[in-house]
């Protein structure tokens, strides 16, 4: 029943696997309170977010310690855009982020933390996203 009423409130915890053995609590590349629209019942929650090895994590609180589990995570890798939505969702600092089956949408404090968010966020989906390796490379002339 709990874990119904978990995937109900769009609190569902992340598997585990999900963190590839990413130490959140150590030394982020950034950290801040965003506002998060909830996955399943679409209210605005306060979380806490962590970004750290190409993992976008988030918290209820803003101390994070090795035992803290967090609410939710996202591969920024699977990522394929992020940038402003203010004139999507009609609300002031707002972005998004968006991969091929889903957008989700987040509330920044001020203008300067919504671009420090996008530029953090999108510097880890170059960093983190797959790049051709030279024996991906298909040489079509190579038959002649």
């Amino acid at each position: 029943m709990a874990s119904l009423w978990r995937a109900v409130m769009g609190e569902s915890p992340p598997n585990p696997d999900d963190y590839d053995g990413v130490e959140y609590w150590s030394n982020p590349e950034r950290t801040g309170w965003l506002t998060k629209q909830g996955e399943y019942i679409k209210t605005w929650r306060r979380r806490w977010f962590v970004l750290k090895q190409g993992k976008l994590f988030w918290f209820k609180e803003a101390i994070v310690t090795r035992g803290s589990r967090p609410r939710g995570v996202v591969p920024v890798a699977t990522c394929l855009t992020v940038k402003g939505a203010e004139d999507v969702i009609n609300k002031q600092f707002a972005f998004e982020l968006s991969t091929r089956s889903d957008t989700m949408y987040f509330i920044a404090d001020s203008e300067k933390e919504k671009e420090d968010w996008i530029n953090s966020i999108g510097r880890s989906i170059v960093q983190h996203s797959r790049s051709i390796t030279v024996n991906e490379i298909v040489d079509y002339d190579s038959n002649r």
